[in-house]
Parts: C-alpha cells; structure tokens; sequence
C-alpha cells in the first residue's frame, strides 16, 4: 500500500503521461478529397486516370491508373505548388509554404517520394517503392492506386481547417500531373 502523501504526486505523473501520449506526434486534422483532375501533353508517353471514390459513411479514397511510357532523365522536373482556401471559391485560394519547389526528379525521388509517396501510397499501389536512394531509370510501366487513403505520414500534425487544392507537375519530355482538392477539417478526439 502507497503512503497517502504520493498519491497526488503520482495523480499528476500518470496525467502527465497520458497527456503526454495524446499529444506528441498525432495528426489534429482529418481530410475528405473533393476532387482529382489529371491532365497530360502527351498521353502516347504518359497517360493518367483518377477519381475518388466513396469507400464508407463519410470516407473517400483516391484511385488511379498511370501508363507510364518513358524514361524520366536529368532534365525532367517536378514540382507541387499547395493553396489553401477558407471559402473554397476559386478566387479565395491563396498560396501557402508546403509546395514542393521545382527541382530534378531523382532529387524529388530521394525526398519527398521517399519520405511522402511512399509511407502514404506505398500499401495500396504498385508504385515503385526503394528503401536507400533511389536509382534511374523509373520502370515503364502501368501504376494503379487501388482506394488509397493517405495517412498523412510527412505532413505537418496541425493544419487550418480549409480547403486545400494542390497542383502537381511534372514536366519534360512530357507535361503532366493532377490538381488535387481536399477539405480539412479539426478533427475531434
């Protein structure tokens, strides 16, 4: 039997630990994609498909099917460029920091792919997947997203509610990419 005297002192150590592990590392937001827009300049080199799909009661998903057709070299870009928007009308969007800046693919590769791309889609696609650096050439190939829910792995813990709208793109010898709109929301322990 504890003294009664360390039962306050070990009250406030058991509320700390249990602050402490619903607090640190965990996502406050939660998101419903709205929409998915594909676009390609050439779809006999690239040709891409998405849609999202309802997969419960209030629970969206992103499928989608990519027939990559060339070989991305040093000269092929990638960049993400990230909105938000309280209102979601088009002319309320405004650019926010959490784009990706232009840069060579096999740099977008070796960071955000690996550290974004791969923990969020990596379970419910074919996309290529690699542990230490990744190396050229990315495989031709047709890559499927099968209702992929990304679990914000790489993504700040606390975001504005809003909409968010996301273009991304890769460029040469083939332009293409996605605009993606999704909707977060607080989310309530």
């Amino acid at each position: 039997m504890l003294p009664r005297s360390l039962l306050p002192i070990i009250g406030r150590l058991w509320l700390i630990v249990l602050l402490a592990t619903h607090c640190i590392g965990k996502r406050k937001w939660e998101y419903e994609p709205l929409s998915i827009e594909t676009y390609s300049t050439d779809e006999s080199l690239l040709k891409m498909t998405a849609r999202v799909d309802r997969i419960g009661r209030g629970e969206y998903a992103i499928s989608a099917e990519i027939e990559f057709k060339y070989e991305p070299d040093e000269n092929t870009m990638v960049e993400a460029v990230a909105y938000r928007s309280s209102s979601g009308e088009e002319n309320d969007y405004k650019i926010i920091p959490l784009s990706i800046p232009k840069q060579n693919y096999v740099e977008f590769m070796n960071n955000n792919y690996k550290d974004v791309v791969i923990p969020n889609l990596g379970g419910c696609s074919n996309l290529v997947k690699f542990e230490d650096k990744f190396e050229p050439p990315w495989p031709k190939n047709t890559y499927k997203l099968e209702k992929c829910v990304a679990d914000s792995d790489g993504f700040p813990d606390m975001v504005p509610e809003g909409y968010y709208k996301v273009n991304f793109t890769m460029s040469n010898p083939v332009d293409w990419g996605f605009v993606l709109i999704v909707k977060i929301s607080t989310k309530f322990m």
